[in-house]
């Protein structure tokens, strides 16, 4: 899949979409708060809505050009849109819903569809209204009806935020198969485990703008901004002064720290995720990057423990979060270590 996006759309007198990308042949997520402009974006993908300038084309087809007057009508795109509640039909059962945009007989639409209802495990229920499923079932019965047209691309609108964490999961790992044999995938989501998990490349979008666009490991193991640092999940950010070329005094932490490369001037910030902490196990170990715990709270969940704490040798140290297996540790080490290969270095 190829998919290339430059548009510009005034939604009010504060917020203007203004998002420029391109695919390069894998799943993309675009990753972002609520209202940051991430569902807009889809809409004019699909034809939803205009943009008021700009330049949209899928395989080489143009789908919307403003300066040449080109705008494909949303059922001519190819594209295949799920739309957060589903849009079911609710005077239509699961094979009418399905069938509902083929114009073919009853027979030849009914046979074409049932080959979904077995893939995505609805048979059974072919005769029930919207209103007689589970989130799940719904959820899989637009799918249907989305793939079996056999769109170009399939765009997908915060997929899994009505579906409790049971039915998430297997949502998931549904929609993981389905793209072992397509690419042609665009999920919006402000869930960063989701596109993490599903996603190849990743774009971040913060108030209508795209911020870092990439391959999603490396992304989220390197966010250029503080703004995407945050976005990504990064807990514990600092402003910094720069100490050396390699060295850097983090002022909300009261801490100075080795860093693996030189320090350009246009850093302003440092970062380190909750799970990269590591415990000192020896107070004589020669290690630089250490901190000395004080202890705030622990915050437990089934699996995993946060602790937040601050710099015990700093008054006016901010609090930090380490996240750690919950069978790890039953005494907090009096010491952590931030790993320079972990830090963030962020403008």
């Amino acid at each position: 899949m190829s998919i290339k996006v430059s548009i510009r759309k005034r939604l009010s007198k504060n917020f203007c979409l203004e998002t420029e990308f391109e695919t390069s042949g894998s799943a993309l997520g675009i990753l972002g708060a609520s209202g940051s402009g991430k569902s807009m974006t889809l809409k004019c993908i699909a034809g939803i809505e205009t943009p008021d300038s700009g330049y949209i084309a899928l395989n080489n087809r143009v789908l919307f050009d403003s300066k040449k007057k080109i705008n494909i009508k949303p059922q001519a795109r190819k594209a295949g849109y799920l739309f957060q509640n589903y849009a079911l039909f609710p005077t239509m059962t699961v094979l009418e819903n399905i069938t509902v945009s083929l114009s073919l007989s009853k027979q030849k639409r009914y046979e074409k569809a049932y080959d979904w209802i077995e893939r995505f495990e609805l048979k059974g229920l072919e005769h029930r209204y919207p209103s007689e499923l589970s989130g799940g079932q719904q959820q899989r019965t637009a799918l249907a009806r989305m793939l079996l047209m056999n769109p170009e691309i399939i765009l997908l609108d915060e997929p899994f935020s009505a579906l409790d964490a049971h039915l998430r999961e297997q949502m998931q790992f549904l929609l993981l198969d389905l793209m072992e044999t397509r690419d042609d995938v665009v999920l919006v989501s402000h869930s960063r485990d989701e596109v993490y998990k599903l996603c190849g490349e990743l774009a971040v979008i913060d108030n209508g703008r795209i911020l870092q666009k990439g391959h999603t490991k490396e992304l989220f193991q390197n966010p250029i901004t503080v703004q995407t640092a945050r976005i990504t999940g990064c807990k514990n950010i600092s402003p910094i002064k720069r100490t050396g070329e390699k060295e850097i005094y983090a002022l909300h932490w009261g801490l100075t720290l080795k860093v693996p490369v030189p320090v350009s001037s246009d850093i302003t910030h440092i970062g380190i995720r909750a799970h990269d902490f590591t415990p000192v196990f020896d107070p004589e170990e020669n290690l630089c990057n250490r901190i000395r715990v004080r202890s705030i709270r622990r915050l437990e969940e089934p699996f995993e423990e946060t602790l937040v704490f601050t710099n015990a040798d700093y008054d006016a140290s901010e609090k930090l979060l380490w996240k750690y297996s919950a069978y790890m540790f039953q005494k907090i080490p009096e010491e952590l270590f931030l790993p320079s290969k972990s830090l963030l270095l962020l403008r």
